[in-house]
């Protein structure tokens, strides 16, 4: 059996993803992720890199979620999730400027080298309003270590290189859901990082 890194795009990955041990689901452990999401009232959300939906679902479903990943998309319709492929996206009514109130990407970036993560967010930034907000989210020290599909450390200074980048405006940055030091142990602690589109950009 290969020990490699999963391939992203693959159906094992999906499984993956979507594999959720029995205790975690009685713990509710996703509780303090869900509600930073809400507390951030996103609006209507682009959720890049949905995966199997998880962060759709803390959302209430009020969104529509891209993942090139097939398996994982519909395992996200299987939960009554609104999840496309990027093909299908470009394809729907939702493709168009100024759609989305929120730009979420969640646990994406650090999947990609540096100029590819730059052109993935350039490339759906259009989709959301002027005034509108994109979200951050990558993996602390311990948390970018556990999986072999990360290629690239992607903390505070690399996203706020790549909001100055795209000309957004910084509103906030965290470290959740303990302080910066916790991510050298703590495998789920994130960088959350919440910036703007100016409100004169070209929709």
């Amino acid at each position: 059996m290969s020990t490699g890194p999963l391939d992203t795009r693959s159906s094992d990955y999906a499984r993956y993803l979507a594999h959720e041990p029995r205790w975690k689901r009685w713990l509710d452990v996703q509780a303090p992720y869900r509600w930073n999401l809400r507390r951030l009232a996103l609006g209507f959300t682009l959720d890049l890199g949905c995966g199997t939906g998880r962060n759709l679902a803390h959302l209430g479903g009020h969104g529509i979620g891209v993942d090139p990943n097939p398996h994982a998309v519909a395992v996200a319709r299987a939960r009554g999730l609104a999840a496309l492929t990027p093909d299908e996206f470009s394809a729907s009514p939702h493709a168009r400027p100024g759609r989305f109130d929120t730009l979420l990407v969640a646990h994406v970036l650090e999947h990609l080298e540096p100029r590819a993560a730059h052109a993935l967010v350039a490339e759906h930034l259009g989709f959301v309003r002027p005034g509108g907000r994109v979200v951050l989210i990558t993996p602390q020290e311990r948390g970018f270590a556990a999986d072999a599909t990360h290629v690239a450390f992607v903390g505070f200074a690399e996203l706020e290189a790549l909001c100055a980048g795209l000309e957004l405006e910084l509103e906030r940055r965290d470290s959740f859901p303990l302080p910066r030091w916790a991510g050298r142990f703590f495998p789920y602690n994130e960088f959350v990082l919440v910036a703007r589109r100016p409100t004169d950009s070209a929709p």
